[in-house]
């Protein structure tokens, strides 16, 4: 009794008639064939119990990650090197669950003039992971897309997908309870509020625990119109303090160290003079002087949740507004200074 043949790529190509280079094309997941076409093959694949192709599909699973080009680039080290683990920490994350990472840049023009990354239409994703340090409008031509989308480190109100973060509310409120404790009760907030959701939602922490220990917050906020904060700009915000607060709680680490070059500079000491308190934990906040006391991102962390939250929606099919956030970890260190004694 001879053996039943086992299907191949020429079969697949004579159910659909199309060719057998085609059919290649698609179960290699190279390009050359329509998103629609491909579909039509992985399914006559799997029809015909095509055995090499299931092997091959399970590991040609990818996930799509959108980066704006500006923080894979980023002028400042530090900042770039805190960027760097999440991009690659995602990558990671993607490979130890069996599935293939595709980075994808968005440069400035692609951004203004709302293109999408050539690889959007070349391969077949899962779903996109998009780091949410983007326009609004970018973000939203990228949900309207229909594709199982997940918002990462920042997000927008009105666009109602997945969204993985920082517990920024919680770190912000834990930051400003720890100066209140040594104390301080003039804390003033700097951070640019009118940019991202992780920086509004540490400021809303500053407020929430003001209010809770029935304090007033600080009238000078400094509010930073561009994607980089800069020392220029924390210069001109010391100078036009009319008070100074005893204590300032910084939206990251990067302003927290440049406030206290500036301070550095005017003779204003740290923290004997003025205590601060950043986020992040960059690598440069545990070697500063005064070392800086901060929130701690757990970014790995991040990473996963971002990666369950992607395959999760990719299985179900549906476009939740789910909030992931990760809590933080408060570092003490030496720029808060307990003044309560």
């Amino acid at each position: 009794m001879s053996r039943k043949k086992k299907p191949s790529m020429t079969d697949i190509a004579t159910h659909l008639n199309i060719s057998k280079n085609a059919v290649s094309l698609a179960l290699n997941q190279k390009q050359g064939v329509s998103k629609e076409l491909r579909e039509q093959i992985l399914k006559v694949a799997e029809e015909l119990g095509y055995g090499e192709f299931a092997k091959n599909r399970k590991s040609a699973r990818s996930i799509l990650v959108m980066v704006p080009e500006r923080i894979m680039g980023y002028e400042d080290n530090d900042h770039f090197l805190f960027y760097h683990d999440l991009i690659w920490g995602v990558e990671r994350s993607i490979k130890e669950r069996g599935v293939q990472p595709v980075i994808a840049k968005i440069d400035r023009s692609m951004e203004q003039n709302l293109t999408l990354p050539q690889l959007f239409d070349d391969i077949d994703f899962e779903g996109v992971i998009l780091f949410g340090i983007v326009s609004e409008n970018y973000a939203r031509m990228v949900y309207q897309q229909g594709c199982p989308l997940v918002l990462f480190d920042s997000y927008y109100h009105d666009i109602h997908c997945p969204v993985v973060t920082s517990a920024n509310f919680e770190g912000g409120y834990q930051a400003v309870k720890h100066l209140i404790e040594n104390g301080h009760r003039s804390i003033g907030f700097i951070g640019p509020t009118n940019l991202t959701s992780s920086h509004e939602e540490r400021y809303f922490g500053y407020w929430k625990a003001m209010q809770d220990h029935n304090l007033i917050p600080f009238d000078g906020l400094l509010r930073f119109k561009g994607y980089q904060e800069n020392k220029q700009e924390i210069q001109k915000y010391v100078s036009q303090l009319k008070e100074r607060p005893s204590a300032i709680f910084c939206g990251n680490d990067r302003m927290a160290i440049l406030l206290m070059d500036v301070f550095r500079e005017q003779n204003i000491r740290v923290p004997e003079d003025i205590s601060i308190v950043g986020f992040d934990d960059l690598e440069l906040a545990a070697t500063a002087n005064p070392r800086l006391t901060t929130i701690q991102v757990h970014k790995q962390e991040m990473c996963e949740a971002a990666i369950d939250m992607t395959l999760r929606t990719s299985d179900n099919k549906k476009h939740a507004l789910i909030k992931w956030e990760v809590p933080g970890e408060f570092i003490s260190r030496d720029s808060v200074k307990d003044v309560s004694r």
